[in-house]
């Protein structure tokens, strides 16, 4: 069922996010969690019109699944690599703005999804099990990386001016978002 999907997929993406909250040491507000997956993926609804061409008989079930695994997969990717950079640069859930953050999550979204396509190309008998696991894994694999880079300052500048070149943050927001960085 594609309203069944939907649900999962939107509690390991909120998992995800409460697992990164947990190693930037930012308090988890799963209200708020769930409205900027909200923002950030377009409501969700647009997804589940994707999905609903699981209901066509035969050929359906077949799109529907590499539809759901690919579209599932890039929207994790990408909104595991909005928190980890909204995070880096010293961002809590009370400072972060959807609207600034939208164009990194549909960049990372797209990425996401060539990547979700080449998984799904390389295990294209996956079942749905399977792909929740492959899910899973990748936010696994983004945890260890945050881990890696949370206590890393250099990242985090190098993260920060990154965000300042790309317009996403003021210079007067660099400048905290710096003090705040190198004060630890």
């Amino acid at each position: 069922m594609p309203i069944a999907d939907f649900f999962a997929v939107s509690a390991i993406q909120l998992d995800m996010i409460r697992q990164l909250c947990k190693l930037y040491d930012i308090d988890f507000k799963e209200t708020e969690g769930k409205a900027l997956i909200t923002s950030l993926t377009g409501a969700g609804i647009a997804r589940l019109g994707a999905r609903a061409i699981k209901f066509i008989p035969g050929v359906g079930s077949v799109l529907g699944g590499v539809t759901l695994a690919v579209l599932s997969g890039g929207s994790t990717y990408a909104l595991g690599e909005v928190f980890k950079k909204h995070f880096e640069t010293g961002g809590t859930f009370l400072d972060i703005d959807p609207s600034k953050l939208k164009k990194y999550y549909d960049e990372k979204f797209e990425k996401g999804k060539e990547m979700a396509r080449d998984i799904k190309k390389q295990n294209i008998k996956q079942d749905k099990t399977t792909v929740k696991e492959s899910v899973k894994e990748t936010v696994e694999e983004v945890v260890e990386e945050v881990k890696r880079k949370v206590k890393d300052p250099v990242a985090q500048l190098q993260g920060l001016a990154q965000m300042k070149a790309n317009g996403d943050i003021t210079e007067e927001e660099f400048e905290l978002l710096k003090k705040k960085v190198l004060e630890g």
